[in-house]
């Protein structure tokens, strides 16, 4: 533990890198430093650990586009896309123990899948059929927040509750770069830094607040200097490259475990698809932006690499293909089937003891169902 004299001696290790962390060039091949200033001294991820965020990110992605195809059906009420965002979710679902707890967003749906949860359940809350469609307490997982940074105080208050019970347990909260505009954001921050709390926020910096570009919500270089004002470690990454992202995660995640504190890291990226399946981005950012970004697509630059090295060959990126289209399969076949609800399962699980009003609500719905 750093006394405020020794945590400010030297004040670098706290703040970000000047440029965000990469390994891989945007074609995917392996860039030759002549330092390793970009890498910042964080070790590259095994070819084991690039393999799997691989698979996971072709599967995501094909999953991610079925499932927006669902809501243009109208099988799904709406389903904000993380079409390009990948490297980011998957990365954050790698870094984490089971043991571990993930707290995500609306758009996260990727990284629920990429932690082992149901896909239908993960879009159970998409299809308004429930609240959650997953136990989170089985899958260590928040139910996903709709709201903007109200969950980033629950993973602060959750990872210190754990350290208070002896466990070695991280917390996990992924936020877009509109939730840093909001209150709760940084009142976790100030939280998290004065507990000292094995928690990390991770920043899915895409460009955009729905409409709002980046340059309208804030004037600082980089999100991630944010966290330093709070006495949080900071680092940004380059959002599209999965190895950085898994290294620089990977490092935040057991460094908080070990003791060093909560950690704030922002992941450059670009939402390529609109906010929602309800959105025209046509309306607020030139095709030419994201054309730009499409030539950093996160998947065909690791990819590309693994490639490259002689890691992956062309029939197993076939058959990674075959394994993603088999998911999206069985997700629109499953999807195919009506679910059978209670509605007064709605009230079941909003208190541990149902309180006067709630069971006064019940019972009025349930003469009602009753009248039909």
């Amino acid at each position: 533990m750093h006394t405020e004299a020794e945590k400010w001696a030297d004040p670098s290790p706290w703040l970000p890198s000047h440029v965000p962390v990469s390994f891989l060039s945007t074609n995917g091949k392996t860039r030759e430093f002549d330092t390793n200033a970009e890498h910042r001294g964080y070790a590259e991820p095994p070819p084991e650990s690039l393999l799997t965020a691989y698979r996971r990110m072709v599967v995501g992605r094909r999953f991610d586009e079925q499932a927006t195809a669902l809501a243009r059906q109208g099988r799904l009420a709406v389903h904000p896309s993380s079409l390009g965002q990948e490297a980011c979710q998957v990365g954050a679902a790698l870094a984490l123990r089971d043991t571990d707890w993930l707290f995500p967003t609306y758009r996260d749906c990727v990284a629920l899948v990429s932690r082992g949860i149901d896909p239908v359940e993960a879009l159970t809350l998409l299809r308004g059929d429930a609240h959650c469609g997953y136990d989170p307490v089985r899958h260590r997982t928040a139910p996903q927040c709709t709201p903007l940074a109200t969950h980033a105080a629950h993973a602060t208050g959750l990872a210190h509750g754990e350290r208070l019970k002896g466990a070695d347990t991280v917390a996990l909260a992924l936020v877009g770069d509109g939730a840093t505009s909001e209150g709760d954001f940084h009142e976790a921050l100030n939280l998290a830094g004065v507990l000292r709390a094995p928690v990390v926020f991770l920043v899915q910096n895409n460009g955009y607040a729905i409409s709002v570009p980046l340059s309208a919500q804030c004037a600082a270089p980089s999100l991630a200097y944010k966290g330093v004002g709070y006495g949080i470690r900071s680092e940004q990454v380059d959002g599209n490259d999965a190895a950085a992202v898994l290294a620089v995660l990977t490092t935040a995640v057991e460094d908080a475990r070990a003791g060093g504190g909560p950690w704030l890291v922002e992941a450059h990226t670009y939402r390529m698809a609109p906010h929602t399946s309800a959105d025209d981005p046509s309306r607020y950012r030139p095709a030419a932006e994201a054309e730009h970004w499409r030539d950093r697509d996160p998947i065909t630059r690791l990819e590309a690499e693994l490639l490259d090295r002689g890691l992956l060959t062309d029939d197993e990126v076939k058959t990674t293909a075959a394994e993603a289209e088999a998911y999206a399969t069985d997700v629109r076949e499953r999807f195919s089937v009506d679910p059978a609800l209670d509605p007064l399962a709605l009230f079941d699980h909003v208190f541990s003891s149902p309180t006067p009003q709630l069971a006064e609500q019940r019972a009025s719905l349930r003469a009602e169902l009753e009248g039909c």
